[in-house]
């Protein structure tokens, strides 16, 4: 597979060479081991409808992989920041308690990025959004090992923070601290006594990737309490629905907008945010607009079709035609010819990722270690490697459960399983 480069900063630029831009630790640990528990998982929980529903049956889950899990939702709660509840673990107190009173808001949750005590709001949204899509698709088996609720509860830590930092339809405050500063202090967050200045965009300083990533965020959590706490769901999804309106009215990058922020999460486009965020929205309320966004009317700008991408916390593309495989392999029927065929061409490009992804393929990249492994990057490297497992794992799970025996790749013909196997492998 290749990375793709465009000029215009919409679509996908160059990677960069700063370390820092290549990955984010707080969402790779958790999708690597949600991929390995869900592929070991002896049978389905997706049904086949375009919302995301629940099958309350429950199945035997492989041991080893669901302590993964469990000591992965404990990170979770490391990187937590704010009056801690039901903290489980012992040498973790209070911190960041004042962040945002500057600004007189409470910015006090959310989670640290790393080793470091500076809250990045680009990876932290991305984060919750891959989170609520596993526990949409996955949940049961997360309840079978007693995880659900952590998950939840972890989820919802990062979405209060992200309401928060919204405090009007124009304005999102995405980062907290002053990453140079940090990095040159090692020390706990719960003593850290340095200022911690708050950052935002705005009509004057736009941003369009990370206020559509935080809307994809919390469109998708929006799903997630949907049944649980119904008006906590709604005031997500507002709040998300005003971010893409904000998103693309004020088209720009963060990252030109602010340069500052080059240097950590540099962003090398806003395309397919805008594209990802659409289609979260789409599935969050039906609201046939959002469709008609990633379709007829932004589908050729941003989509890159037949074009492979890595799915990261930059890059949300191979994400996007995964998801929108979903619409095709479960609820295209009675929709509009247009939509459909450009609908269709997102799936087809996914299955373009998912050839590239098996080692068998003719089509398949190059780009493994000599044991299998995908390395794209020398920092970060199984954050690729983690995200395309997942991948592989929900398109194996949507050919199954549609009954879709097959997936061609240039002639050859493979099937569901052959696609857990590559996930298992990583």
């Amino acid at each position: 597979m290749k990375r793709i480069s465009e000029a215009e900063m919409g679509g996908k630029q160059a990677e960069t060479s700063n370390p820092r831009d290549r990955g984010s630790s707080i969402w790779c640990l958790l999708v690597l081991v949600i991929g390995a528990l869900v592929v070991t998982a002896a049978a389905l929980t997706i049904l086949k409808y375009l919302h995301f529903s629940k099958n309350n049956e429950a199945h035997p889950i492989n041991k080893k992989y669901a302590d993964a899990l469990e000591l992965a939702l404990q990170f979770f709660d490391v990187q937590k920041s704010g009056k801690l509840v039901d903290n489980r673990i012992p040498w973790r107190g209070d911190s960041g308690l004042q962040d945002g009173s500057e600004e007189n808001l409470d910015l006090s949750k959310g989670m640290y990025d790393a080793g470091d005590a500076i809250k990045f709001g680009f990876p932290m949204a991305f984060t919750a959004t891959v989170l609520s899509w596993s526990i949409l698709e996955y949940g049961d088996q997360m309840n079978a090992v007693k995880q659900l609720g952590y998950a939840y509860n972890c989820l919802r830590w990062i979405t209060d923070y992200l309401i928060n930092s919204h405090p009007s339809e124009n304005v999102l405050y995405f980062q907290v601290g002053d990453p140079g500063l940090d990095h040159k202090c090692w020390e706990r967050p719960e003593t850290m006594t340095e200022r911690r200045p708050v950052t935002q965009v705005n009509t004057s300083f736009p941003g369009t990737e990370v206020a559509a990533e935080t809307a994809a965020a919390l469109a998708s959590a929006s799903l997630v309490f949907k049944e649980n706490d119904p008006d906590y769901s709604s005031s997500l999804l507002t709040h998300a629905r005003q971010l893409f309106t904000f998103a693309d009215t004020y088209r720009a990058s963060y990252s030109i907008s602010i340069p500052q922020v080059q240097g950590f999460y540099n962003s090398t486009g806003y395309g397919d945010e805008l594209l990802w965020a659409a289609s979260w929205l789409y599935h969050a309320t039906r609201d046939d607009s959002y469709l008609r966004y990633v379709t007829e009317l932004n589908g050729q700008r941003f989509a890159n079709m037949e074009i492979t991408t890595w799915f990261s916390w930059d890059d949300k593309l191979a994400g996007t035609q995964v998801l929108l495989s979903r619409i095709i392999f479960f609820g295209a029927k009675d929709m509009p010819t247009v939509e459909n065929l450009d609908l269709q061409m997102y799936r087809k490009t996914a299955e373009l990722v998912m050839c590239g992804l098996l080692p068998d393929s003719p089509t398949a990249t190059s780009r493994r270690t000599d044991g299998g492994l995908i390395w794209i990057t020398e920092w970060n490297p199984l954050q690729h490697a983690v995200a395309s497992a997942f991948l592989a794992v929900l398109y194996s799970d949507y050919m199954l459960t549609s009954q879709t025996e097959t997936l061609y790749c240039s002639g050859n013909s493979y099937k569901p399983d052959d696609l857990r196997n590559f996930a298992i492998s990583q």
